[in-house]
């Protein structure tokens, strides 16, 4: 009998590391899609020995403790999740945004090869500036609008042609914060809500991403990789959608253009930054649209607040 996959995982507290750990532990994370398996092959509940990490446990930016913790737990493979993810707030906060994104993912991908472990790094459709005027491919030049995206890319280049990093979009998961669990407190409120339309890209349900990392885990194909739900979307039809989940009528949601928005946010967001997965779909299988798994989760939400 071959010996479980060591795993460590890095920023195992936020909404994508809690899925993912659940996922290699042979559980479907909440509003995962038990049918959503696209190397064809479930996790057995033993093949995985997973060590997860949180901020408290280790900073990403320390090379010393990132060395230190990888020669102690040897691990085959290192799913690096921790990141700075505050994009208005690296406008002000570059430094630390550069720590984290940069050297932090730098650390990982040094220390990863030092005790012969495959790295996994997760990356953003904010490193291009959403001017091509179609769905972005891996090859596609960058040229990020804000620091959060520079220190992704950057960190991106610190990174061997062994390492596979995972570009990805507007993730919600059950657990954590994100938009989704505002705009259906809202809806749920009575409230309404206006978000833009003038903003498209790509959903990624922490689930379904969780699944995905579990197949590249297990096939370490190094290079880039465009991982999200199929179809391309903006912020406002997020939003209705969600309004017509929760039956609210047509006049929950209202769209509006980024130049409305009040006040200004710090940091420009591209206009069009949708990524084009094929790649991901034609070497293994296309994660569910988008709709399906907005539908999933705002399920999980509402089944958590009637749930004793």
């Amino acid at each position: 009998m071959s010996r479980a996959t060591r795993v460590f995982v890095t920023g195992a507290a936020g909404q994508v590391g809690a899925d993912l750990l659940d996922t290699l532990r042979g559980v479907t994370p909440l509003g995962g899609d038990t049918s959503f398996q696209p190397d064809a092959k479930p996790v057995g509940e033993s093949e995985f020995e997973v060590l997860g990490l949180d901020r408290h446990d280790l900073d990403v930016t320390d090379r010393d403790a990132v060395l230190r913790s990888l020669r102690a737990s040897r691990p085959d493979v290192v799913v690096h999740l921790a990141a700075y993810t505050a994009v208005d707030r690296a406008e002000e906060d570059v430094e630390r945004c550069f720590d984290v994104n940069e050297r932090g993912t730098q650390n990982l991908s040094l220390g990863a090869h030092d005790v012969g472990a495959h790295l996994i790094t997760i990356s953003t459709d904010y490193v291009f500036d959403g001017t091509k005027g179609a769905a972005y491919l891996e090859d596609d030049e960058t040229g990020p609008l804000n620091v959060y995206g520079a220190s992704k890319r950057e960190g991106e280049r610190h990174c061997v042609a062994d390492d596979t990093i995972v570009r990805t979009s507007w993730v919600m998961g059950v657990r954590g914060k994100n938009v989704v669990h505002v705009i259906a407190g809202r809806a749920a409120s009575g409230a309404t809500v206006r978000f833009v339309d003038d903003q498209m890209g790509t959903v990624t349900a922490a689930s379904d991403l969780a699944r995905s990392l579990v197949t590249l885990v297990r096939e370490r194909p190094g290079g880039l990789w465009h991982v999200a739900n199929s179809g391309a979307t903006t912020w406002y039809d997020v939003a209705a959608h969600v309004g017509t989940l929760l039956e609210r009528g047509d006049d929950f949601a209202t769209p509006i253009k980024t130049s409305e928005l009040s006040p200004t946010p710090l940091a420009s967001r591209p206009a069009r930054s949708d990524l084009d997965t094929g790649k991901f779909t034609s070497s293994f299988a296309a994660l569910p649209a988008w709709r399906d798994a907005v539908a999933r989760l705002v399920f999980e939400l509402g089944r958590d607040k009637v749930t004793p």
